[in-house]
């Protein structure tokens, strides 16, 4: 862990550390690794978004979430299968699914209920420090990664992310600075993701995925997140050239996420 992670961050990690430790008691790592490879092929979450930006439309990430650390619950009516279905219908190219139980009172049955639900690719979206949660990332049928630059070493990280290909399955790498940023694409990512909320005042600001912007080879595709609440968001952005956003808070606190998916997205 970096020397600089900020506490809740910390406090975080801490915890997935004990969970790691309580799951291997239950099943094995190589009972997990055994079940991520008897799991069903990953679909192709990269591929979801460039097919839709090749078409000429926005390669939307819809986050299903119940609550943050910072905002608590932010959606009592809380169903994944129905929100899943929300968002495929609404035009979403991939889901993220919150499986972190502590902070964010999501699950590992949701991210299967959800991708049940539906045909997108879903990213496993937590805390991953160790090869056991990438194993039990494919295992729950997970398409695709997180992976947190501030929380993980340059080392642990390569790991990560070479573990996560051999099983087959996309990494999304995220990035909240210049530094992050660097050390990201130092392992060649095909996706980096640039959080515009600053993990230490959490502030939001789009500037931040304007500035790091010109550091990102064209071979990589970026992802914007936080922030993107109007139109006029997404309009800044695609003239930038972004094309690709993780959504999830201006959808979940929405009546009907996939409409105002829609709303927010195709209605320029």
């Amino acid at each position: 862990m970096p020397q600089d992670t900020p506490d809740i961050l910390r406090k975080i990690l801490a915890r997935k550390l004990e969970e790691i430790t309580a799951a291997c008691e239950q099943v094995s790592l190589r009972q997990i690794s055994a079940q991520a490879a008897d799991a069903s092929a990953p679909r192709g979450f990269i591929s979801a978004m460039q097919q839709r930006i090749a078409n000429g439309d926005p390669a939307i990430i819809a986050e299903i979430k119940k609550a943050s650390p910072s905002k608590g619950v932010i959606r009592e009516d809380f169903d994944p299968v129905a929100l899943a279905k929300s968002y495929s219908d609404g035009g979403a190219a991939c889901l993220s699914v919150l499986t972190d139980r502590d902070f964010f009172q999501g699950s590992p049955e949701y991210l299967q209920s959800a991708r049940s639900a539906c045909d997108l690719p879903v990213i496993r979206k937590d805390f991953i420090v160790d090869e056991y949660q990438v194993y039990e990332a494919r295992a729950m049928h997970a398409d695709c990664i997180l992976l947190i630059v501030a929380a993980l070493g340059d080392a642990q990280m390569a790991e990560l992310n070479g573990l996560a290909a051999h099983l087959g399955m996309d990494v999304l790498i995220e990035a909240h600075d210049a530094e992050e940023l660097e050390r990201a694409l130092a392992v060649s990512p095909s996706l980096v993701g640039i959080n515009n909320r600053n993990l230490r005042t959490f502030e939001v600001s789009l500037d931040t995925t304007f500035d790091l912007l010109g550091r990102i080879p064209e071979d990589c595709l970026v992802v914007t997140e936080s922030g993107i609440l109007t139109t006029d968001d997404v309009t800044a952005m695609q003239d930038k050239n972004v094309h690709a956003f993780l959504v999830g808070e201006a959808f979940m606190r929405a009546p009907d996420p996939g409409v105002r998916m829609r709303e927010l997205f195709f209605t320029q």
